[in-house]
């Protein structure tokens, strides 16, 4: 991770960690940059979420853009999923989307997206923030005929829409579906999407005013479509974070169906079908144990990555797999997208439910999750990166690390985009794992808040 740019962008709360003098910055390099490699004018295509700040945002890297040249598409809000599109089937040089995903709505983001719809290097990234810093030379601004355009490209997110459409193969017409549209992104696309494939569709938090992305609602508070779910008989709920890149599901009966129990279901319907590359799935180092058992005893391989999308897809890439993702509920499928997409990977759920006739509840029963728990501490943001050169730290995980041999493991990481050290313990026994973890992260806290 570098100064500014983490594992999922560069983020910040608006106007303070990250300010629209940031966001002309990242322009001006960006469009410099594209302006160099490309042989005629840099394209540029940009999204954003419903947050207050991201219309802000939005003009800031505009100017940036276009005083260096290069000329400025804007989807307007669209999802983080749909600008990987649009970027990569229409020949865009760089996809740019402001958000900051699943946080309150007073952060925000700038995702960097390449021309092939994957994270953009971390070599431009560093490039970005050296230019931010004063340690690279001055950009020219475009003159006269060389100033780029800013330019309505509001079809580039139809175009996204009705290739979703296009992925599913058999009508959902008689399936109940539940939406949590967040307050974010998906709330112009996600109905839209399973209303014209004929599903009998109900929409909750998709009245979005700025300031209420994320708030009570969405995959971070699944709680009010499990509720809804259940009160409303429907057959299943998904709930998008607020650029819809994640995607976690409740069943009839309003339990939660995670990440690892998503890739699961789909996994397997691949490997029937005789798409499963390898016969392997790639996630984190964080799904459950009871995930991994599961795939094995389905002669599926599990392969993990560290945490983040980017090093999922770099792992999937690598090994040759069709599907992965994480338990957080970013699901890659390299068949249809190259970046987490909540709306497809939901649109994929109901073809599973559809092509086995089977609620989603009855597909997942008989994985069997070790107790888990994970612990989130907020810390001093300078000191997060380096808590394992804390030796009363690593002493002390080691020392639990040992106890729980045979047991359960224990992961102690940073957060990629937020002021946090996340403890999860894992294990047979869940007494065992709430006093191992809460021991953990109370000397974490003590080290380093």
């Amino acid at each position: 991770m570098g100064k500014y740019f983490g594992t999922d962008g560069f983020r910040g709360e608006a106007n303070i960690n990250l300010t629209v003098e940031h966001a002309y910055k990242v322009g001006r390099y960006i469009g410099w940059y594209f302006n160099q490699k490309s042989s005629s004018r840099a394209k540029i295509v940009i999204g954003k979420d419903t947050r207050r700040s991201s219309y802000m945002f939005e003009n800031a890297l505009v100017a940036g853009l276009t005083a260096s040249g290069a000329d400025a598409y804007m989807l307007y809000v669209t999802t983080t999923p749909s600008v990987a599109y649009v970027v990569r089937t229409e020949q865009f040089d760089c996809g740019i989307m402001i958000s900051a995903s699943h946080n309150p709505y007073y952060d925000n983001g700038i995702k960097l997206i390449n021309a092939k719809g994957h994270k953009m290097e971390a070599e431009v990234e560093n490039e970005i923030e050296a230019y931010i810093d004063g340690e690279i030379h001055e950009i020219p601004f475009a003159t006269k005929k060389e100033i780029g355009r800013a330019k309505d490209y509001a079809a580039g997110r139809n175009h996204y829409i009705g290739y979703l459409i296009s992925t599913a193969i058999r009508s959902f017409k008689g399936v109940k579906v539940g939406l949590d549209c967040s307050n974010g992104s998906s709330f112009a696309i996600a109905e839209n999407v399973f209303k014209a494939l004929g599903a009998e569709t109900h929409v909750i938090n998709n009245e979005p005013d700025g300031t209420n992305i994320n708030t009570n609602c969405g995959s971070t508070h699944i709680e009010i479509l499990q509720g809804y779910v259940k009160e409303n008989h429907l057959d299943v709920g998904f709930a998008y974070d607020g650029d819809a890149d994640r995607l976690m599901a409740v069943d009839r009966n309003g339990n939660i169906i995670d990440g690892d129990k998503i890739i699961a279901v789909l996994a397997l319907l691949m490997k029937k079908k005789g798409h499963l590359k390898g016969n392997k799935v790639v996630t984190t180092v964080m799904s459950n144990m009871g995930l991994e058992n599961y795939l094995k005893e389905n002669g599926i391989e599990l392969l993990r990555a560290n945490v983040g999308d980017r090093y999922v897809l770099e792992k999937m890439i690598a090994s040759e797999a069709a599907i992965g993702g994480e338990q957080s509920g970013h699901i890659i499928l390299l068949e249809h997208a190259t970046t987490g997409d909540g709306v497809l990977t939901s649109l994929k759920l109901v073809e599973a439910l559809r092509d086995e006739k089977k609620y989603i509840d009855e597909m997942v029963k008989d994985i069997k999750d070790w107790p888990q728990k994970l612990i989130n501490v907020t810390v001093d943001n300078k000191k997060k990166n380096i808590w394992n050169q804390n030796k009363n730290i690593t002493d002390f995980i080691s020392l639990k690390e040992k106890e729980m041999e045979g047991l359960g493991r224990v992961l102690v990481r940073t957060s990629g985009t937020e002021p946090l050290v996340r403890v999860m313990v894992e294990g047979k026994d869940m007494s065992v794992v709430e006093k191992v973890v809460n021991e953990i992260a109370e000397i974490v806290k003590k080290e380093l808040a």
